[in-house]
């Protein structure tokens, strides 16, 4: 991010998530200044978001304002008060089979609170707003790779709906107002410091303490696993590069869609597989239908991505999976020690 100067700072949401966690690390490891937000919602365990934010808090560039994108006021005098030229919005309710238990937390995280980024950043704008989005919106499309341009308006979720709905949001904030706008779609990511209602997170525990695994449609679904260290490195490839109005949606707007992914998509039962190596112990399977909300199949075509960004990297499955074991282990090792002591 040569193109910032770093005494600039960034405003980062969902700091304590795990790809916020991620994107903010590496902004301060690259001597950035980051205000980090984030509300700290008990969807899943806290202390693991604590314990993400403890680390973030061992650089000197960062500083953090809890509270939920919800309250507009708070957000206001966050860009009012840091000015910066980036803005990375990465908070979100995250989740697909958690929308059909709670959808209203969907609308007032996702929808009400893009909404009060937008006018906040529409008070007091950056050079670029990168906000993510999801592979989820393409559904359960048949043609794959899914590009920028397939479609994206039946998604098959509560959770990709809303998703959806920021981006033509975005896109209407940048024609109207003349923001810079990347809707990034993220493809399955997975690594060190993952979410517990992740699939690999809740695999690699199931496992380790002899419980069954539950493979939804059978094991015959097929993701595009991406490895966190990948999808930060375009974000941050990404964020000095906004767009000029030529974007591929083909009007004057400055604002576009772009897929980060391996483009390398895997079974899950491939999935498991490696797991069970890094592991070296297999899993017992318990084979269940589709459940409501998912989809058969994501891969992503990112040949606009590379065009972009030429030179990132791709990390095979198998160390991708053996970085997130190995930090599982250390992980929850050192907090029973804890615990115990």
């Amino acid at each position: 991010m040569t193109q910032l100067a770093v005494s600039t700072p960034i405003v980062v949401t969902g700091t304590a998530g795990f790809i916020g966690f991620h994107v903010a690390r590496r902004l301060l490891e690259d001597g950035f200044r980051v205000v980090g937000i984030d509300g700290f919602t008990d969807y899943y365990d806290v202390s693991l978001k604590r314990a993400r934010h403890a680390r973030l808090f061992t650089y000197p560039g960062f500083s953090s304002r809890e509270f939920m994108l919800e309250n507009a006021d708070a957000l206001h005098d966050v860009m009012e008060d840091t000015r910066p030229e980036i803005v990375i919005h990465l908070a979100a309710q995250a989740g697909v089979r958690y929308s059909l238990d709670n959808p209203r937390a969907y609308i007032d995280s996702n929808v009400i609170g893009t909404f009060n980024l937008l006018e906040a950043c529409r008070a007091c704008p950056p050079k670029h707003l990168v906000m993510a989005s999801t592979s989820s919106v393409y559904g359960d499309g048949e043609t794959v790779p899914f590009n920028e341009r397939s479609e994206s308006s039946r998604p098959v979720s509560l959770y990709a709906a809303t998703k959806k709905a920021t981006e033509v949001m975005a896109h209407s904030y940048a024609h109207l107002y003349g923001l810079p706008i990347t809707a990034v779609r993220f493809f399955t990511v997975y690594g060190p410091w993952g979410r517990p209602d992740m699939a690999l997170f809740k695999f690699t525990d199931a496992i380790l303490h002899d419980r069954e695994i539950e493979l939804y449609g059978e094991g015959r679904m097929s993701r595009d696993f991406t490895f966190i260290d990948d999808l930060v490195e375009a974000i941050v490839a990404l964020a000095p590069q906004p767009p000029d109005g030529n974007a591929a949606d083909h009007d004057a707007a400055s604002f576009r869609v772009m897929n980060i992914g391996a483009s390398q998509p895997a079974s899950l039962e491939e999935f498991v597989m490696t797991i069970e190596g890094a592991l070296g112990k297999a899993a017992r399977r318990k084979l269940l239908p589709m459940q409501p909300g998912d989809v058969h199949r994501t891969w992503a075509d990112v040949s606009e991505l590379r065009a972009l960004v030429p030179g990132l990297h791709s990390t095979r499955l198998a160390d991708g999976v053996k970085a997130f074991v190995d930090w599982y282990c250390d992980y929850y090792d050192q907090t029973a020690e804890t615990l115990a002591g």
